[in-house]
């Protein structure tokens, strides 16, 4: 009697493995499918953003952000990121220039209307500040500034500026506005 069960309960020991196994490697197999979808939206959404982009640029323009009538509207304690552009408009000369931008607020005001100070809310910012890029004549160069803004941020609106000098001599300047919401 004890080997019958013992066989039994190998028997069905092999077939819960094997039925693990399988659900396991269809579940592998799932996450897969779904991680290269979701990777592949994303690259033709930024080709997409890229494309839309050069669509703003007109013949003597030197900087551009795309953002539905320069402001983003940004809620507390939420990732944003603030898509820009730059072209390098050298004629005559084959040589890449070195471009450099820095993102800073440009609100006089902004003590009085938001009650902190430049420095707090450019702590906002997350990545892309500021970055160096060499640029060929005719060609872009395409960043992103990443906010996080703080849940203890005032609901107030804050303008920023893109300053974009050129072999170290001012090149051209953009703005976008920041409007912290609840």
């Amino acid at each position: 009697m004890k080997k019958k069960g013992a066989i039994e309960l190998s028997i069905g020991t092999i077939v819960i493995i094997v039925l693990a196994m399988s659900m396991l490697i269809l579940g592998m197999v799932l996450v897969k499918n779904i991680f290269e979808g979701s990777s592949d939206n994303v690259l033709q959404m930024n080709d997409k953003v890229k494309g839309e982009i050069n669509k703003l640029f007109v013949e003597d323009k030197r900087t551009v952000v795309y953002l539905s009538n320069q402001i983003a509207k940004i809620e507390q304690n939420e990732d944003w990121g603030i898509a820009f552009a730059i072209t390098n408009l050298a004629k005559g000369t084959a040589e890449a220039g070195r471009f450099h931008y820095d993102v800073t607020v440009s609100d006089p005001d902004v003590r009085q209307k938001c009650g902190i100070g430049e420095r707090d809310i450019e702590s906002w910012i997350k990545t892309g500040r500021a970055d160096d890029a060499v640029i060929a004549p005719g060609q872009n160069y395409f960043g992103i500034v990443r906010f996080l803004i703080p849940e203890n941020a005032p609901l107030c609106t804050v303008r920023f500026h893109i300053d974009v000098t050129a072999d170290n001599v001012a090149y051209a300047t953009d703005f976008f506005d920041v409007e912290v919401l609840a």
